[in-house]
């Protein structure tokens, strides 16, 4: 499960004891409903990449929306500041779906005269911008945190009511279970955007769950919580951020494959007939692709034609093999030369 999954379990179970198990429930029934939508809707059914993200990002799209408008509702009339902000925070969560649309969008266009190597890296761009917008929410959040904390202006918070601490909890739910659904979907069809979208829906939930603590916090007499646990959330948030970050600069800076990846490919070309040895292979990433360019040793005694064929096998071996291969470049060299 993971250590952000243990810990959203850990915090369900305590949100359950605290505000009823029939109030909660609806939240855990949401997330196992999008997982078994996604399945239903994807799994099942043959459908392109840009299809399926484009299902997915508008499904998202539209829960985002009713979410935003039920916390902003709660956040105005149960007298909550903290979940006026979370709901601030899920409209962030449409703009970033609606970047990954775009960046996916145009990622799948085909080459052309000034992109003949194709648009895959526009994918890596809207996932930066993604970063920006994850980072600048986790940011936001500890800063108000922080402020709160250094200002002692606690005694100026008004006691929030039940429905905002409802809201927090029923939020808590959706976005796990949207961040399920997103998340299988980038897995799918090995998107960085839609990925990055999907930690964005958990950094959602997240912010919730700082809304939860610290507004039951507030009811209970404790209104500091609130800024401890978004210092907290912003962490958390910030080191997702990275990650993601790290990832989508690495498919814009031509890094090589990992090592293993390197050498399946080696003994694969290696298992290929009359290969006698790899001179050079060099991969590189280019968004969620790869190129590579293989030097390969064949006797010197044969002709041309033969020599085409055997690097053609290669090159049919390795994309068979290695789906991710867009481009694949086998030079022959005569072995003992």
């Amino acid at each position: 499960m993971g250590l952000w999954g243990w810990a959203i379990k850990w915090q369900w179970m305590y949100i359950m004891r605290i505000c009823g198990t029939e109030i909660c429930s609806v939240g855990a029934l949401f997330v196992y409903y999008m997982q078994y939508k996604f399945q239903m809707e994807v799994l099942f059914m043959e459908k392109t990449n840009e299809q399926i993200a484009m299902q997915v990002a508008r499904n998202s799209i539209i829960i985002n929306i009713g979410l935003a408008a039920f916390k902003l509702f709660a956040g105005i009339f149960g007298n909550s500041a903290a979940m006026v902000a979370d709901a601030i925070h899920s409209i962030t969560d449409l703009i970033g779906t609606i970047v990954a649309i775009i960046g996916i969008k145009i990622a799948g266009k085909e080459a052309d005269k000034e992109h003949p190597y194709g648009h895959e890296r526009y994918e890596s761009v809207a996932t930066l911008i993604l970063v920006g917008i994850i980072l600048t929410v986790g940011l936001g959040i500890g800063w108000t945190g922080i402020q709160t904390i250094i200002t002692w202006e606690f005694h100026a918070l008004p006691r929030p009511g039940l429905l905002a601490l409802v809201a927090a909890a029923l939020s808590i739910g959706v976005k796990e279970g949207v961040y399920w659904y997103v998340r299988a979907a980038a897995k799918r069809i090995d998107s960085s955007a839609l990925m990055a979208d999907a930690w964005h829906s958990r950094a959602d939930g997240l912010s919730s769950i700082g809304s939860f603590i610290g507004i039951l916090g507030a009811r209970m007499g404790f209104p500091i919580m609130d800024s401890v646990a978004a210092i907290i959330i912003c962490l958390f948030i910030i080191k997702t951020a990275v990650q993601i970050g790290i990832e989508a600069i690495g498919g814009m800076t031509d890094r090589a494959c990992s090592d293993e990846v390197e050498n399946e490919m080696r003994q694969l070309i290696l298992a290929q007939d009359k290969v006698e040895g790899i001179d050079r292979l060099r991969t590189r990433m280019f968004a969620n692709k790869i190129y590579m360019d293989v030097d390969i040793s064949v006797a010197a005694e044969h002709t041309l034609n033969e020599a085409h064929d055997i690097a053609q096998k290669v090159h049919d071996a390795i994309e068979e093999r290695f789906e991710k291969v867009k481009h694949c470049m086998v030079h022959v060299n005569p072995s003992g030369v």
